[in-house]
């Protein structure tokens, strides 16, 4: 071989080694249930991540390269969320990402961090994932228990007024700040006049439900604040259709899901009220194109409508690739300055990443379940939500004050 010959084989060898890095997959992390009470939730985000990782690479992927997501299943069980962190972060991903349990994402996020990654979270409501246990590598993509119970007080407070609350709440963060800021935001913190109790987490029983809602009913309470999520909620719920409570009081599950509903049932759910982050018609009653777009394609892949799990999971999956575009750069000190306080429209108005906790301002959506008679008629049998307020982000988060005195009162510094 000649010395000229040489020089091109390696100069050929170097071009097919740039091209290969190149082509090297950004990697993404997908820490999520896929079973356990909370697998709904978790099924959603998997489908959601899995059409923006699709759709993403039929458009280029990330900074010219393909997207390939990895999975772990934490089974809503903090400890092994920690160890899939670790596993995947031995894999090269970029980024990690999921929920479904406050406890989980927290955990979860500070192990993140110790592999200098950012940890998006989807779904976990408890005000400590952005505040006393907030910290840089941490952004929380859906609302908070603050900003839930805000809008929930805004549209039922003229109602609730001489009324008795009960609260039947879950034993772990999220059941914990969600009931404390419904409280304080419904003027009923008297806890002898508005008593409550705590039920086991995770894994509680049927009868456990059953002696809690006996006490609710004795208490003459006007009102069920029913603090639980996923397949617990569908069991409470069923349990208080059985002993004829939704007769006597107004039943509020402070977080709804679609797949939540589904689990309850249509006539189960009928009457009930909470709060949502999205629902698949918040796009269509407020005209937002993308988010129609997005429900559509969801529908043609997956047979059903996405829940607001799918909607968080496929928005991180895109505000990751947004980022890294801003930044061009995967490196994930560049990528958290690329994030705080961007705003941007996507499924539905304006969001905004807030520099000083990470969490996304956005409104927030007051629901009600529909008429039994008339979710079976609709498309899919998933016409489960009126729309009944929207509250604007601004309105519904925590001061930089309020965020301020949370941190302090946990002994954490004023700032991330």
């Amino acid at each position: 071989m000649t010395f000229r010959m040489m020089r091109l084989t390696i100069g050929t060898l170097l071009l097919l080694a740039g091209t290969a890095e190149a082509a090297d997959p950004v990697k993404l992390g997908l820490n999520y249930p896929s079973t356990g009470r909370y697998k709904e939730q978790g099924l959603a985000q998997a489908r959601g991540a899995i059409l923006a990782v699709d759709e993403i690479n039929a458009a280029g992927g990330i900074l010219g390269r393909p997207v390939e997501l990895l999975t772990a299943n934490s089974a809503s069980k903090p400890e092994k969320a920690v160890e899939n962190v670790q596993a995947l972060a031995s894999q090269g991903v970029s980024m990690l990402f999921g929920g479904s349990s406050s406890a989980v994402a927290i955990a979860a996020g500070k192990e993140a961090a110790k592999h200098d990654l950012l940890y998006f979270g989807t779904l976990t409501y408890a005000n400590e994932t952005t505040g006393a246990d907030g910290h840089k590598h941490m952004f929380r993509e859906t609302y908070n228990a603050h900003m839930a119970a805000k809008a929930l007080a805004a549209y039922l407070n003229d109602s609730l007024k001489g009324k008795k609350l009960f609260y039947l709440t879950a034993d772990y963060s999220w059941g914990w700040s969600t009931e404390a800021s419904l409280r304080e935001f419904t003027g009923s913190l008297d806890k002898t006049a508005h008593p409550g109790l705590l039920t086991t987490y995770p894994r509680p029983r049927e009868s456990d439900f059953r002696d809690a809602l006996v006490e609710a009913e004795k208490s003459g309470a006007d009102v069920l604040m029913l603090v639980q999520f996923g397949d617990d909620m569908a069991m409470a719920l069923k349990v208080a259709h059985a002993m004829g409570l939704k007769d006597k009081m107004t039943i509020i599950v402070p977080n709804l899901t679609l797949g939540m509903a589904k689990s309850a049932g249509s006539g189960i759910m009928e009457g009930v009220i909470g709060a949502v982050p999205w629902c698949w018609k918040v796009p269509y009653q407020y005209g937002f194109e993308e988010g129609q777009a997005f429900v559509e394609a969801f529908v043609e892949r997956f047979g059903t409508y996405p829940s607001s799990s799918a909607a968080s999971a496929y928005s991180i999956v895109y505000q990751f690739k947004a980022a890294a575009e801003r930044a061009r750069s995967l490196d994930t000190g560049k990528l958290i300055s690329a994030l705080e306080d961007y705003r941007y429209t996507h499924l539905k108005d304006e969001q905004t990443w807030r520099a000083f906790d990470h969490q996304n301002v956005q409104s927030v959506y007051v629901v009600r379940s529909r008429p039994r008679n008339d979710i079976l008629k609709s498309k899919l049998h998933e016409d489960f939500f009126d729309i009944l307020l929207r509250l604007p982000g601004d309105e519904a988060a925590q001061t930089l004050t309020e965020w301020q005195q949370e941190r302090k009162a946990a002994g954490k510094p004023g700032k991330l």
